[in-house]
């Protein structure tokens, strides 16, 4: 018997390159928006160096600033985590609209609302029920109206036309100075001077920590909220007839899908999770609705999405990192001299990066398949 006779027969290489071909198509397809994220977070901050530099200030002093702020200590991570928190129910705001192609920028609104709609039902409860129950009572009533809110800006996209950016926007000045007249007005805590708010909720009545950290609570519930939304859109129907509605509406609704249905109903439900961030907010923060509610969580949760490219488990990480670039402001503004805007200006700066990004998408061979058959491109 010959060596050759009892080697091993190999599949031809073309076979075997055909059958890995599947994996390298899901790997280059998966790393392109995660390349081109950390492209323009590279790029956002190689622009943001050179203002810092034209103040006459060290950029790499500000990155190092910016690292011990958002991530250096145990400390500044809880800080960055607490910061994190509220942005992964603002960002989803943004996100499950996005998947039916749809821009809806008005979380803010939804933030303040869930935020007084969870004070004005809490206060008649406490001493009545058990605190557990007066949070879902909150947490409920603040996905209501937030989930409402929003809903309306899906309500008039559909029938009547009307553009969900414009309209949800011009929706969240009207709530804020919904909020600002009713703690200014007829839920005002008489004894709140300086500051007008609804009267606070007892210690008892706070919605605590996470064991072990001091976080609180709001982080585990956003990160829950990632975690189930990624799988109503990728595990479920009503996720895939999203998804095919944002491709092409026309196709869908000759295809019988109830696109009405699916406009109204996610953007009810991403209000319903900005309610729940302002609820948490007032629950876990606050103690109280107050003008702090419009922190301007609803537009940072903007950038968060798009840096995540509407993806729900992307939202996780980049909501911890613009969590600590927030966290460090503080202390920017201390050691270096600098107001405490110069963190807003790197978020703009981030997002009109990421914005001019998005034409680089498909553009580049290693990350489309399909070019990889074009060998003159």
């Amino acid at each position: 018997m010959t060596i050759e006779a009892n080697m091993p027969i190999l599949p031809p290489m073309a076979d075997r390159a055909g059958a890995i071909r599947p994996l390298l198509e899901w790997l280059a397809r998966r790393a392109e928006p995660v390349a081109i994220a950390l492209f323009a977070i590279v790029i956002g901050l190689a622009l943001f160096s050179v203002f810092i530099a034209a103040v006459g200030k060290s950029p790499l002093q500000l990155f190092q600033l910016m690292y011990a702020g958002g991530f250096g200590s145990w400390f500044s991570i809880q800080n960055t985590l607490s910061r994190a928190a509220p942005l992964l129910l603002t960002a989803l705001c943004v996100a499950l609209p996005a998947r039916l192609g749809l821009v809806v920028i008005g979380a803010e609104g939804a933030v303040v609302l869930g935020g007084l709609t969870g004070a004005a039902v809490a206060l008649p409860l406490v001493g009545t029920l058990p605190a557990a129950l007066v949070w879902l009572a909150m947490g409920m009533a603040g996905m209501i109206v937030g989930g409402i809110w929003i809903g309306l800006s899906g309500l008039l996209r559909h029938y009547r036309g009307v553009n969900e950016t414009i309209a949800s926007l011009l929706l969240a000045y009207i709530a804020i100075a919904l909020m600002n007249h009713l703690i200014e007005g007829p839920l005002r805590d008489p004894a709140s001077l300086n500051k007008p708010s609804t009267a606070p909720l007892p210690p008892d009545y706070m919605l605590g920590n996470i064991p072990g950290m001091d976080v609180n609570w709001g982080l585990a519930i956003g990160v829950v909220a990632c975690i189930l939304s990624w799988v109503l859109i990728e595990a479920t129907s009503f996720g895939f007839a999203a998804r095919i509605a944002g491709g092409n509406v026309r196709a869908a609704q000759i295809q019988g899908l109830p696109v009405g249905r699916l406009i109204v109903g996610f953007t009810a439900l991403a209000g319903g999770f900005a309610g729940l961030a302002g609820m948490i907010e007032v629950a876990a923060v606050q103690g109280s609705a107050n003008a702090s509610l419009a922190a301007g969580y609803g537009y940072t949760g903007i950038l968060v999405a798009f840096l995540a490219r509407h993806n729900p488990l992307a939202i996780i990480p980049v909501a911890i990192l613009l969590g600590g670039i927030d966290a460090s402001g503080g202390l920017i503004q201390r050691r270096m001299g600098l107001p405490d805007a110069t963190v807003l200006v790197l978020q703009g700066t981030l997002f009109v990066v990421i914005l001019t990004c998005e034409t680089l998408f498909g553009r580049f061979k290693i990350f489309n398949p399909d070019l990889w058959k074009r060998p003159n491109l």
